[in-house]
This record gives structure tokens, C-alpha cells and sequence, in this order.
């Protein structure tokens, strides 16, 4: 499975009517929730904020007010059939003046999600965890060194009598880290990690 590197939007245009498509990082139910929300108020005068979204095993969708199955599930089967997961599309509808029919609908919202999804930037999903540590400034450089070299990502750096660092690494770097965190204080730094 992949996820997102990034977020992306795209624009289609069918019978006068305007798809605007967004593809988003969503992590679970709640955060569709949310997502959803916002975008309704980011574009309060659309038609229809349709969305289809895939967290592992879970799905969602909405054909929001457009004829049963002819929004929110046909941007899912694409969605399901791209190998991403951890993602949201929303597709955002301003109608033209023309009804295009079911088939034409099915065409609409499965074209503008395709068109999204076309050429995003993803990466192969790796099991993470958080970790935690607080170093003394003299480790400073060679720590953040060590980081990098065990694909540490969102890192927050706290400057105070001490350095606290927090992020989250691929599972599988996990010993690496804490033994060389170790190995780097002489024992008297360790690393503490969540879920």
C-alpha cells in the first residue's frame, strides 16, 4: 500500500458544471469528518462536496444530495482500484445548468478523482511510532545526524536547559535509534516511544 507525500487539486469541467477534486491525508473516521467540514466551508456556495475515502480496511463515502451511488462510490472503486491508502478525495460541485444522468454523473466524479490521483506523489505506507528524547547540547549535531540517518520524520526540536526532540521513525529503526542514543551519551540517554 502507498500514502500521500503530498496534497493535490484538480479542476474538471462537464456540461458547464465544475469539479474541483482535492486529495488529502486522512488517518481515520474523525478525520473525514473534519475534512469534510472544513472543505464545506471553504466552498460554501458549491452544489455538492462529495467524498470517498480509504483508511486500511476502512471506507467511507458520501454522494452528498446526488442520485444514490452516482458520486461518492464511483470515486471510491478508483480510490480502491489506486493502491493508497490513508486518503480522502473530495470532489467539490458547482452545477452548470445541464443534469448529465446517472451515467453521466458516474463518469463525472470518477474522472475527477482519477484525474487527481494522476501523477500524485506517494510513498509505500511504513509502520511508525513516536519517540522522544532529551539531549544535552553537546549530542546536539551527532544526534540530529543519527536522525536522519534512520529516516526520522516529523521532528520538533524544544530549546531549554536541555534539548527535547520528538518525532516519529519507521518501526523498524527503532533499535537502532535507542542503542545509539545510548551508545552516543555513554548510558545516560535513552529514547522513549509510543504507538
Amino acid at each position: 500500500m502507498k500514502v500521500l507525500k503530498e496534497e493535490k487539486q484538480a479542476e474538471l469541467v462537464v456540461k458547464k458544471s465544475r469539479f474541483i477534486s482535492i486529495a488529502r491525508m486522512c488517518n481515520s473516521p474523525a478525520d473525514v469528518k473534519r475534512i469534510v467540514d472544513e472543505t464545506r466551508t471553504q466552498y460554501p456556495d458549491a452544489t455538492h462536496v462529495v467524498h470517498a475515502a480509504v483508511m486500511g480496511n476502512q471506507f467511507s463515502f458520501s454522494d452528498d444530495h446526488e442520485p444514490k451511488n452516482t458520486a461518492g462510490r464511483p470515486a471510491l472503486e478508483v480510490l480502491k482500484g489506486s493502491g493508497i491508502t490513508n486518503i480522502i478525495v473530495l470532489i467539490i460541485r458547482y452545477f452548470g445548468g445541464t443534469l448529465l444522468g446517472t451515467g453521466g454523473l458516474v463518469k463525472a466524479y470518477g474522472d475527477s478523482t482519477k484525474l487527481v490521483l494522476d501523477g500524485i506523489k506517494t510513498e509505500e505506507l511504513v509502520e511508525k511510532s513516536s519517540f522522544s528524547l532529551t539531549i544535552g547540547y553537546e549530542m546536539y549535531e551527532s544526534t540530529k545526524r543519527l536522525l536522519a540517518s534512520v529516516a526520522a520524520d516529523s521532528i520538533k526540536e524544544d530549546f531549554g536547559t536541555e534539548i527535547s526532540i520528538t518525532g516519529t521513525i519507521p518501526v523498524s529503526n527503532k533499535d537502532a535509534l535507542a542503542s545509539q542514543i545510548s551508545d552516543l551519551s555513554n548510558g545516560k540517554r535513552s529514547v522513549a516511544f509510543g504507538s
